[in-house]
């Protein structure tokens, strides 16, 4: 029975479900670990679910690529905020998470030993998204302060690269890529006839007046981009599972091959929830986005206490920070020192695909000021116990 588990023995197992196992292991712990946001819906949300209940027929199948009055909705989204028209070129496509939108990307462009350029460090699951469909990432490193490095992604380029993944604001780093880097990525993709998908999951989140930039808005990047974007974060979604992926039209067929064997069609009652979450007024993103930006200036200031002992890029965007640990320690055994004698739960750089040197991903959205404040300061503390000794 070995040969049937094989293909996925060369998949990377999940790390959130390992690192809460420890968490569930040492009670009390904070966790700075999973992305998620402290939130919940807006109350426009669940009061679109009696639209749904009213409706005897939502108890059946529905169109594979999203329900209209949502696809609808989502156009007009991405006119007004991403500079997206969705016209004869593209069409939307609802999934259940963006998770699935690449999930969706992969099965549809490739062939098993194909390519596809993720920068490093990488999100999890894009690297074990491409493993399970029997292609191979190719990884190019960003330069020391995360950023793109556009020749090094032109030269990774061979006769089986499929795509180059970029992901802005970025998951794990925090950082934001330029207008400018963006273009330059997006123009290399369609010099060579590859797409270029772009994870937007975060477009909300961003900081110090810096604006996020949607590749799909480029003109004539309708025939090669795939643009990712998800509920999860910005509207506090994450069970919800639903997300949305604009393609060029002629992967429409190809897509709904996919999700119609996996899914058949998203969640219906989901979808009605977000389509009420898209009524909702300005001043419940712009109020949660707010607080989160608090929690990230109390986080960065404690952080900028472990000058030394760690190197913290400056990050604009998402709800992450990076740090790179001076320690010759494993990141993964470091972690787990931290919750077991510290409380205080992060993520090894090693699950992003960094294994030169020790780093950790924080997350700080999952949480209120005063929890952030105690969860920093344990982690504080505990580096600079656990460094020092």
């Amino acid at each position: 029975m070995e040969s049937l588990t094989s293909r996925m023995q060369a998949v990377q197992s999940p790390i959130i479900p390992v690192v809460g196992e420890l968490i569930k292991n040492s009670p009390g712990t904070i966790s700075l670990g999973q992305g998620v946001v402290s939130y919940n819906p807006p109350h426009e949300a669940i009061e679109f679910l009696a639209k749904f209940l009213a409706e005897p027929a939502n108890n059946l199948y529905k169109s594979v690529e999203g329900i209209p009055p949502l696809l609808t909705a989502l156009a007009g989204k991405l006119q007004a905020f991403n500079g997206i028209e969705i016209n004869g070129e593209n069409c939307i496509v609802v999934t259940a998470g963006s998770n699935m939108g690449f999930m969706n990307a992969i099965l549809a462009i490739t062939n098993p030993g194909d390519e596809i350029i993720l920068n490093t460090p990488y999100y999890f699951n894009h690297e074990m998204a491409i493993a399970m469909a029997g292609c191979r990432a190719v990884l190019v490193a960003t330069d020391e302060n995360y950023q793109l490095r556009k020749e090094a992604i032109a030269q990774a380029i061979t006769p089986k690269t499929r795509a180059v993944v970029t992901i802005s604001p970025n998951n794990p780093t925090g950082v934001v890529y330029s207008e400018a880097a963006l273009r330059q990525v997006n123009q290399i993709c369609a010099t060579h006839s590859i797409y270029h998908i772009s994870d937007e999951a975060y477009e909300y989140f961003t900081y110090n007046g810096v604006k996020h930039v949607s590749p799909g808005s480029f003109s004539h990047s309708s025939e090669y981009t795939i643009s990712l974007y998800s509920f999860s974060k910005a509207y506090g979604f994450a069970s919800w599972r639903i997300g949305y992926m604009v393609i060029p039209k002629h992967l429409l067929v190809a897509v709904k091959k996919v999700q119609d064997t996996i899914l058949i069609c998203p969640p219906v009652i989901s979808q009605y929830a977000a389509l009420g979450a898209l009524q909702a007024k300005e001043d419940y993103l712009k109020s949660h986005i707010e607080a989160i930006a608090q929690v990230r200036k109390l986080v960065l200031d404690s952080l900028n206490r472990l000058q030394g002992l760690c190197s913290i890029i400056p990050a604009n965007g998402a709800f992450y920070f990076f740090l790179k640990v001076h320690t010759q320690m494993d990141a993964f055994e470091l972690v787990k020192q931290l919750i077991q004698e510290h409380k205080v739960a992060v993520i090894p750089g090693t699950t992003f695909g960094i294994d030169d040197g020790c780093y950790l991903r924080v997350a700080y959205g999952a949480l209120q000021k005063e929890t952030a404040k105690e969860g920093i300061e344990r982690l504080v503390q505990g580096l600079e116990t656990i460094v020092r000794s």
